[in-house]
């Protein structure tokens, strides 16, 4: 995520008290938190026998400075706030040299200090069914600009959707028109009130490998020398999909490993990592050259219920699934902990 910053600097002119120019005010009033604070900018144009600034935050604080200087000057009176947005309502007054009838000067302006930009997403905020995204920001939002590339290569939104100033956190959301093929990238740019902004870019999809399970000895999570050409088999159908889909992003490999309800779980757990960790080990030797993660939950997410201790070939199964961020796991039973090969 990135944000671009910028520092907008808002000139108050003179009431006619001060129809003589003798004072100018302007204001830098949205600065970066850590960067110091919005100042106002009293600029002396004329000798004058010095000036009071007194102004009302609408938190209720009160601010007050008197100064003074010689014609073509600046002084430079700091608005010392918290992070965020605050009004102040005032007046300038101006000490004239001789008899003269002070001016006053009516103040009315906002200014925000400005923490970092957070743009939120989650998982379910996700609605790939409904073509929908949703998300918040920290500050009032203003503009998103949104992509949705499709795995045809073709975007089927690219384009603006434009805010109200909605206040910060409040849930907003983008939508996009039904296109064919599948959603393989979403970008989202989100712009608040003062045209910062941040960025995310979302992968929401998988590709689970189809392939013939390999057949491991009793106990063992060495590859049967006879069972090696169903790998080869299924390296060959991850090749395809990494020259399909590796256009787009940066793929990983998620392998992991199931057993039936024979032995222990523990054991079978452990059993199940290392057979995953097995083939891993053989598609990096094939060439497979993208990162590899494994996991095994061994007799904990059965395919087919049955009770303990009953040998049942269709548990005794591997999963192997292409994606650029974590895989979507149906049914796990306990958040993987992927180790990589």
């Amino acid at each position: 995520m990135t944000a671009r910053l910028l520092l907008l600097c808002l000139t108050l002119t003179a009431a006619p008290a001060l129809a003589d120019d003798a004072i100018r005010v302007s204001l830098d009033n949205r600065v970066p938190l850590g960067e110091g604070m919005p100042t106002l900018n009293v600029h002396i144009l004329e000798h004058i026998s010095g000036f009071e600034v007194k102004l009302k935050r609408s938190d209720g604080k009160l601010l007050e400075h008197k100064g003074g200087g010689r014609a073509g000057t600046t002084v430079h009176i700091p608005l010392e706030q918290p992070e965020g947005r605050f009004h102040y309502e005032g007046e300038l007054t101006v000490r004239f040299r001789g008899n003269a009838e002070p001016g006053t000067m009516p103040l009315s302006f906002d200014a925000e200090l400005l923490g970092p930009l957070k743009l939120t997403v989650a998982k379910e905020d996700l609605d790939l069914a409904a073509r929908k995204l949703r998300f918040t920001l920290s500050r009032p939002a203003r503009l998103a600009k949104l992509e949705v590339l499709m795995d045809t290569g073709v975007p089927a939104f690219d384009g603006e959707v434009r805010f109200k100033g909605e206040p910060a956190g409040a849930p907003l959301e983008v939508t996009w028109p039904k296109f064919p093929g599948r959603v393989m990238r979403i970008s989202l740019q989100a712009y608040d009130t003062s045209d910062y902004y941040m960025s995310v870019d979302l992968f929401p999809w998988q590709v689970d490998i189809p392939h013939e399970e390999v057949n491991f000895a009793s106990g063992r999570a060495d590859i049967p020398a006879a069972e090696r050409g169903k790998l080869d088999k299924s390296y060959e159908k991850l090749a395809q999909a990494l020259s399909d889909y590796g256009q787009f992003a940066s793929l990983r490999l998620y392998i992991l490993g199931h057993t039936d309800t024979v032995g222990a779980t523990e054991a079978n757990r452990e059993l199940s990592l290392q057979r995953a960790r097995s083939i891993s080990a053989y598609f990096r030797k094939r060439g497979a050259r993208l990162p590899i993660f494994y996991e095994g939950f061994g007799e904990q997410a059965l395919r087919v219920g049955t009770p303990d201790e009953t040998a049942e070939a269709g548990n005794r199964r591997a999963e192997y699934i292409i994606s650029v961020e974590e895989p979507v796991l149906t049914n796990a039973p306990f958040a993987p902990r992927w180790k990589k090969l």
